[in-house]
This record gives C-alpha cells, sequence and structure tokens, in this order.
C-alpha cells in the first residue's frame, strides 16, 4: 500500500518485509507485514484488549543510566506509559540480543503467555518502530503460534483516545543489551 507524506506530499513506497531481523535504523518505516503472524491496527488491538484473552507485550528499550554523571546526580528514568495490563520488557526487540537478554524475552513471555505458545500475544513499542516487529519475529521463530503486532504501538493507540497506564520493567531485566 502506498502513503503519502503529510509533511511532503511525497509517496512512500511500501517496506519490504526482510528475511532477518532489523540491525539498526531502529525507529524508521515498518513493512506492513510479519510472515507468521498477524497485523492489527488500534482499534483490532483495542478489542483483543477488552476481550482480555491476550497477553500484551511492551519492548520499548529503556535507556541505562549513563557512566559518566557527575557525583551527586540524580537520575530519574523516563516514565513509560503503555496499554492497562501490558508486561513491559525493555530492550528485548534489537536485532541481535545477548543471551541473558534473550534469557530474560523467554521468561517474561513464557509468564506472559502463561506457558502456552498458543496464548495469543500482541507485542507493540510506537510508532515506526522495529523493535516490536523483531520481538514478535522472535516469538515466531520460538514457537509461539499466536502471534500480533501493532505496528503503531502506543502511539497509535493513544491517538484512538485509549487508555494508558504507568509500567514498571518486568523483574529481572539485565543490567546491559
Amino acid at each position: 500500500m502506498l502513503s503519502i507524506l503529510p509533511q511532503t506530499g511525497v509517496v512512500a513506497q511500501p517496506v519490504p518485509e526482510p528475511s532477518d531481523y532489523r540491525m539498526d535504523h531502529y525507529r524508521s518505516p515498518v513493512p506492513s507485514v510479519l510472515s507468521g503472524g498477524t497485523v492489527v491496527g488500534p482499534e483490532e488491538a483495542y478489542d483483543i484488549w477488552r476481550a482480555g484473552k491476550a497477553a500484551f507485550v511492551d519492548v520499548l528499550p529503556q535507556p541505562p543510566k549513563p557512566n559518566n554523571l557527575p557525583k551527586g546526580t540524580i537520575w530519574r528514568d523516563k516514565p513509560r506509559h503503555s496499554i492497562p495490563g501490558a508486561i513491559w520488557l525493555p530492550n528485548v526487540g534489537y536485532g541481535a540480543i545477548a543471551d541473558v537478554t534473550a534469557q530474560y524475552f523467554r521468561t517474561g513471555l513464557d509468564s506472559a503467555a502463561q506457558g502456552d505458545t498458543a496464548h495469543p500475544v500482541v507485542f507493540f513499542c510506537l510508532e515506526d518502530c522495529w523493535m516490536s516487529w523483531n520481538a514478535a519475529k522472535r516469538a515466531i521463530e520460538w514457537g509461539y503460534t499466536s502471534v500480533y503486532w501493532l505496528p503503531e504501538g502506543t502511539d497509535g493507540w493513544a491517538l484512538w483516545g485509549y487508555p494508558l497506564e504507568r509500567v514498571e520493567p518486568a523483574p529481572g531485566q539485565p543490567q546491559t543489551q
């Protein structure tokens, strides 16, 4: 599907689905498909959320505390407002993840899906964020069979006026990616 970029009037070409994970430029236009998964918009995601039968997994990265802060500097993580009831698994959507991050992802995903790889799972991040596409692709490769991807993320969710709530990262988050 072609779309017109509102700022320029330029016709945007569709983004092809890559055969492997996206490794860089994570905040850029995403494909409109996910092989093995189902792409949903905010309205469909909201219906799934209201039914209460799917796990929602937020994969927005969380920036680490800078190592070079002057002594006495107070560091406050930026709050994350997400879909109510979602589990936040930060940093699991990179194209390449460390073994410890993969284990954190597997543990969180298993918990969210109640140990059932057929349990519906909805992955999201922000609009035009490859992190959620990568995470959904990884879940499919790990054998999850009811994977949904919300490419508009919480940006699209909020645009429709759907509720958001502050979330904290799931326990066990590795310190480095």
